[in-house]
């Protein structure tokens, strides 16, 4: 296939930066290979995903994401919620420690509460729950030492579900020793089944099993249920290419790959010194529109680039058959993509070169930007280029490190990109992901009043069937305005020594280190 021949090319043409100076943790130290250093400890604040893959090993919310994605008690040990939908009353689980040995109580809940929303924090989430999102929260009391209440001012389907968002840090709840006397952000105290030991930048994280873990008990999904660590530290070590990461499970110098590129499975699987599993994936990764752009605010030059892209034939090059070609934001592992979600557009190079006549298009540029740390988005680049062309439009690449390709993103400062989404458990919140006021939010794709007004009605019901008949509606509209061509939800792939003992990918991917452990020998 040609387009899997150019990506070959555009691979042996790279530079390939071996990983150096691998240091050798300790005999019980787990390591873990994440692609990038993270971006900061605060849950929810300046983040990316292995922030919060990371951070999430150390705080913990009132409630958390079982594998299925439904929501479960984390610190709570129960959720009652009021009749009319409005109050939700967490009672605390017995002898919570944070990691430092000071008991947890509903002040602390209510502490980290208060700064998460206070807009100075710049908390990820604050304005899903300040009415502009799913959820305005009124008021949060304490009317005892385990108990916490939270009024809201209409019922909402979704608050729960917000509350455990790893995107939000899972709003965990951290010690007041996390900041410093004037109020600045230190390191996360929390009550995790791991602490903070060290962070070099640019090297490494490395995470200590906190001895004062006080455990829930119960099967482990998700980030609820029994996390007690099996092993004494974890160490994320920082390899940002891909071939470099495989030699190191290989040599034994890492432990874990959580995130496995499709094109290596059959390899890794069949080495005998590995163990590789999978499991559907719920997140994104697409192309998206600044439909502000001079050239792109033009649907028609949109449409004819979604009608310029073999999109199947995309996905298969991309994810080597691991994964099918969706181009829905809502994922397909997710009970309500139907078939209105599942239809993906033919290829018609002259319907496109139709609009592009129509739209005056006269083989202007458009500055498409990209990233190598995530390889899938620039191949995606190269192909999209390629396919393009042949219908006439112009695009340039332009490839950035991670942090200036999501400071972009983040400030709507492109004309298109190639990009990827974490996973959102619910469609209100994949739908919320991507949309929204402009103005107030830049790193929204997708500004339409309607369609915002449809998402946060599906936000307020649970009837299955009328939060479906919403979804297949925004479905038709997002797709009528076009400001972004998801291609795929993903499956993810992850890889152990074969020593290893406890680890499971699951549909959000990140590394969960809890309940893992080894044997000896490699």
């Amino acid at each position: 296939m040609k387009y899997r021949k150019l990506l070959t090319m555009t691979a042996m043409a790279a530079v390939l930066v071996a990983a150096a100076d691998i240091t050798m943790a300790q005999d019980k130290t787990m390591r873990v290979r994440i692609n990038a250093d993270i971006r900061s400890t605060d849950p929810g604040v300046n983040r990316d995903a292995n922030s919060d893959a990371i951070v999430l090993h150390i705080v913990e919310g009132l409630v958390g994401y079982r594998d299925d994605a439904s929501v479960a008690p984390l610190l709570a040990k129960s959720v009652a919620v009021s009749e009319d939908g409005k109050s939700y009353t967490f009672t605390l689980r017995d002898g919570l420690k944070f990691s430092n040995g000071e008991p947890l109580t509903s002040a602390d809940v209510m502490r980290s509460w208060e700064r998460y929303t206070n807009p100075k924090t710049a908390w990820r989430c604050l304005k899903d729950v300040t009415g502009s999102g799913v959820a305005n929260v009124t008021n949060v009391a304490a009317p005892d030492v385990s108990t916490v209440v939270y009024t809201l001012e209409k019922p909402t389907a979704l608050f729960l579900a917000t509350l455990a968002r790893t995107d939000c840090g899972g709003t965990g709840v951290y010690h007041k020793s996390s900041l410093d006397t004037e109020g600045k952000w230190v390191k996360p105290i929390g009550t995790g089944p791991f602490m903070l030991q060290e962070w070099r930048s640019g090297q490494y994280v490395q995470l200590a099993a906190n001895p004062n873990y006080v455990s829930p008990g119960g099967e482990i999904t998700g980030y609820v249920g029994d996390k007690t660590p099996k092993i004494d530290a974890v160490r994320f070590m920082i390899i940002p290419d891909d071939a470099a990461a495989k030699a190191a499970i290989y040599s034994g110098d890492i432990d874990v790959l959580a995130d496995v590129n499709n094109a290596d499975i059959e390899e890794l699987t069949g080495s005998g010194k590995l163990k590789v599993d999978k499991a559907a994936a719920m997140g994104l990764t697409g192309l998206l529109f600044q439909t502000r752009d001079p050239l792109l605010k033009d649907v028609r030059i949109r449409k004819a680039l979604l009608l310029s892209l073999d999109i199947p034939q995309i996905t298969e090059a991309l994810t080597n058959g691991q994964s099918p070609a969706s181009v829905s934001v809502i994922p397909v592992p997710s009970p309500y993509s139907g078939a209105p979600q599942k239809e993906v557009p033919t290829r018609n190079i002259a319907d496109a070169k139709k609009l592009l006549a129509e739209a005056g298009y006269a083989g202007q540029p458009i500055k498409w930007l990209t990233t190598k740390y995530y390889p899938s988005l620039f191949d995606a680049a190269v192909l999209v280029q390629a396919m393009a062309q042949e219908a006439g439009i112009n695009i340039e690449v332009e490839t950035l490190d991670w942090a200036t390709l999501l400071d972009r993103y983040t400030s709507g400062n492109y004309s298109a990109m190639s990009f990827t989404y974490s996973a959102r458990l619910d469609p209100s919140l994949s739908y919320d992901m991507v949309s929204g006021n402009k103005d107030k939010s830049a790193s929204k794709v997708w500004d339409n009043p309607e369609g915002l007004k449809l998402i946060a009605e599906s936000t307020t019901i649970s009837d299955r069937s009328k939060r479906q008949a919403i979804f297949d509606k925004l479905e038709e509209m997002i797709r009528a305005d076009l400001p972004l061509i998801p291609l795929y939800s993903g499956t993810r792939i992850g890889a152990v020594r074969s020593n290893i003992e406890g680890y499971k990918t699951w549909p959000v991917g990140y590394a969960r280190m809890w309940g893992v452990s080894s044997s000896k020998g490699k």
